[in-house]
């Protein structure tokens, strides 16, 4: 599917009078980001807003003390409670702002209060590994969602932007290729079979 038809298709979420949320999932690397960023773009910032799963990581110190700085990305090193309740806080929206994290990757750490969502925008996007994933807490995720995108791109393709992303964000190449064997593509495995909840794939994004 076009960039332009998934334009339009939330274009349509955006016109319906009131707020609603559409989620974006999709293993490491799928582009999941980068789409958001382009349907939030076209529809202008009165329409539709970002407000990436990625803002609720742990922080890296609380990832050291729990033993799970090795597995960042993993399900259990993200705020999952903190996330639903935004979620939930976002679909009845009142007359106030609300502020929503942002993920800073240089940093690679959450950065609170980052992301303002008036109480006007009829479409938020959110988008992240997890939202079609079903263990625990992460089950919540699903029925907060209006729709949900699930993009499904090339592997090899998927693997070097991972790769890529990794080494402009300072690791050695050679490190950056062992963590997406080791760590990322376990996380794709885990997210693959959420595909199914999904009210629309994207292949070759």
């Amino acid at each position: 599917m076009e960039t332009t038809e998934l334009v339009e298709r939330a274009g349509v979420l955006a016109a319906r009078g009131v707020r609603r949320i559409l989620g974006i999932a999709g293993p490491p690397g799928a582009g999941k980001s980068t789409l958001a960023a382009a349907l939030a773009r076209a529809l202008g910032p009165a329409r539709a807003v970002v407000v990436p799963m990625d803002g609720f990581h742990l922080a890296g110190a609380e990832l050291d003390r729990l033993g799970r700085a090795d597995r960042k990305g993993a399900p259990d090193t993200f705020d999952v409670s903190g996330y639903t309740s935004l979620l939930d806080r976002l679909r009845t929206p009142g007359t106030a702002t609300v502020y929503a994290p942002a993920f800073d990757r240089t940093l690679e750490e959450p950065i609170a209060g980052s992301i303002p969502v008036g109480p006007g925008v009829p479409l938020v996007i959110t988008e992240g590994n997890y939202l079609l994933h079903d263990a625990g807490e992460w089950a919540r995720v699903r029925p907060l969602l209006d729709e949900a995108w699930y993009l499904a791109p090339d592997d090899g393709l998927r693997v070097r932007r991972l790769i890529d992303r990794h080494v402009r964000h300072g690791k050695e190449p050679g490190h950056a290729r062992a963590w997406v064997t080791r760590s990322d593509e376990a996380n794709a495995r885990l997210i693959a079979p959420g595909r199914h909840r999904a009210d629309l794939v994207v292949d070759g994004t």
